[in-house]
Parts: structure tokens; sequence; C-alpha cells
């Protein structure tokens, strides 16, 4: 259970980097949904490797900021977990969208229906880092 890849930027250019800062309440500094004060569930957003194998989209072409391996992250819906030293909470599924579809192929819409990732809320400040383990508090 850990974080496999990060991606994070402008909406029109996201790229990988080994490690990011986490704020609590705002996101990812330097992504596009960083903000001073983050609505519910968009602080961070998390995808399964296992599930991007099986549908052939790299971390990028998800538009996910965090991917990991050997994690359900269904299952940390309203649940507290910690990424390396950030704390977070699951919110909710992070569903696929027509965007995503538009940038990638079609169907990728129903390919990942309902294990699209997993939108959070960062409760602590930290840094999250490729390697990072992923606990369940």
């Amino acid at each position: 259970m850990h974080v496999e890849s990060i991606a994070i930027g402008p909406s029109n250019s996201l790229a990988a980097v080994t490690s990011v800062n986490a704020v609590a309440g705002s996101g990812l500094e330097g992504d596009r949904h960083f903000r001073n004060v983050a609505k519910p569930g968009q602080a961070l957003t998390l995808i399964e490797s296992e599930v991007l194998e099986e549908v052939g989209l790299s971390g990028i072409e998800s538009r996910r900021q965090v991917v990991v391996r050997g994690v359900r992250l269904n299952d940390l819906i309203g649940k507290c977990f910690r990424v390396g030293e950030v704390e977070c909470i699951g919110v909710e599924i992070c569903e696929p969208c027509s965007h995503l579809q538009k940038l990638t192929r079609p169907g990728i819409i129903q390919d990942l229906l309902h294990r699209g990732g997993l939108n959070a809320d960062i409760v602590s400040d930290g840094t999250i880092a490729v390697g990072d383990v992923i606990v369940s508090l």
C-alpha cells in the first residue's frame, strides 16, 4: 500500500513530481485545484494503479493527483487515512467525467464508473512523496 506516482500542475500541463507539499484545507501546492479554502472533497484525488493498468491509462492521463498501489480506495470513503505524513479523510468516489473522456478515449467513463478514484480532504500539512505508505487510521 504505497504511492506509485504524483502528477500536479496547471490543467493543460500536468507533470510527474517525486513529492509535493499538502496544505490542510487547500490541496497540493502547485496544482490546478489548490485553493485557499478547498470545497469538501476537492483537496486531493487518488486512483488505484491496478485500475489504470486495466483500462490502459497513465496516472497523468487519469488527471488524478496521486496514484496508489495495493489500496482499495472505495473502502476509504468516510474514513481517516494517512498518506506518508499527511492525514486525510475520504469524501467520495471521484467519478469520471466527459472532459476526461474527451482527453482520452470513448468509453472511459463506463470503464472507470465507480472506480475512478477517491476525492479526499487534507486534514494535516505535510509532504506526500512517491513510495509513501498509505495507512488507514
